[in-house]
């Protein structure tokens, strides 16, 4: 990155506007490296300057007049943008919820995954897995339910992979591996999590070929004209970065720190679980997801952080599904990791 932007200074080395839907080498790449066999073209991926970005493209793609559903709880993104798009109706001050927006729990009772039989068909269904914030990786069989009840209700799927890297199990790590996703499924991902690129800023989306609107047209024809009218695309440095990254070498070093980031999400649930506390998560996420039960998680978000001097998530933040939890991040050093630990075992032991 550094050669090429001192590169960018030059006649010779200078860049001007790129393609809207990313440098092809990187499309390639991407294709190649995150989906494997998948048959996902390089085609199929449109990069972008991150996930929260591509979020909002999609559903500019698809207007106002529809109705979504997300997990409850889940990234606030989904709603947040939907708000602003016209997507979700007023909002109720009773069940802290918007009423045109169907709820999908997704909690331990139900073992982080819905009840489809409860839930609305809706035309658009927002997906994380791993979840954020619980941090829970749905199941080749959870996912191929999803795929049909998308299939049976004429729904698309927006399946959000931001955390796939930090999968360890034999979770799927893309809605693709899923037998006729391709026909539902639109994935969004991002180099936030699993290179650091929370400031550089880069992502992507796939949007199948075989994915189509209900009156027979490509999705993905549609979704070209958003990118190249409303995005002059990502930076090309960040690009440069990105295909470090997925190199041979630069995967593996990002892998090593990837472990760091596990074996700190460890630390943190093996602690509160030595406090007797319900603790999820850590296992397919760099987070631990806390409950506390009969407390707010703006009061326990304030007692941690006044008392340890220790920064959590409130879960409230995440839904209404996360009242009473808190997300706690295994980002960081061990050694910072095991210090916040040991205060709090100071403070709730």
């Amino acid at each position: 990155m550094a050669q090429y932007t001192l590169g960018l200074s030059t006649p010779e080395g200078y860049k001007g506007y790129g393609d809207e839907q990313g440098d092809k080498n990187l499309r390639n790449a991407i294709a190649k490296k995150m989906y494997g066999n998948l048959g996902i073209s390089w085609s199929e991926v449109f990069i972008s300057d991150g996930a929260q970005c591509d979020l909002a493209r999609v559903q500019m793609l698809f207007g106002s007049n529809l109705t979504i559903a997300v997990q409850d709880p889940t990234f606030p993104g989904y709603v947040d943008i939907g708000v602003i798009m016209g997507q979700t109706g007023e909002f109720c001050e009773k069940t802290l919820k918007y009423k045109k927006i169907a709820y999908m729990p997704c909690g331990p009772e139900n073992n982080f995954f819905p009840d489809f039989s409860k839930i609305p068909r809706t035309d658009i269904i927002f997906f994380c897995s791993p979840n954020n914030p619980t941090g829970q990786a749905a199941s080749k069989e959870q996912l191929e339910e999803l795929v049909q009840i998308a299939k049976e209700n004429g729904s698309i799927i927006v399946y959000d992979t931001a955390y796939a890297c930090y999968i360890s199990d034999e979770s799927p790590k893309s809605i693709y591996e899923i037998a006729g996703a391709k026909e539902v499924a639109i994935e969004i991902s991002s180099f936030s999590k699993f290179a650091g690129f929370t400031g550089v800023r880069l992502g992507w989306a796939v949007v199948p070929d075989e994915l189509m609107f209900s009156g027979g047209s490509q999705v993905s024809r549609d979704f070209d004209r958003i990118v190249t009218t409303c995005f002059n695309g990502a930076s090309s440095i960040s690009q440069i970065g990105g295909l470090a990254c997925i190199s041979d070498n630069g995967y593996k070093a990002i892998e090593d720190v990837i472990d760091i980031y596990k074996e700190n999400a460890k630390i943190l649930v093996d602690t509160f679980t030595s406090l007797g506390m319900e603790v999820y998560g850590g296992i397919n996420s760099p987070y631990a997801w806390v409950h506390f039960p009969g407390c707010k998680s703006w009061d326990i978000f304030a007692e941690i952080l006044e008392k340890t001097h220790i920064i959590t998530v409130p879960g409230c933040g995440f839904g209404p599904g996360g009242e009473g939890f808190i997300r706690v991040s295994g980002f960081g050093s061990k050694e910072n990791v095991e210090k916040a630990c040991k205060r709090l075992k100071s403070l709730f032991g």
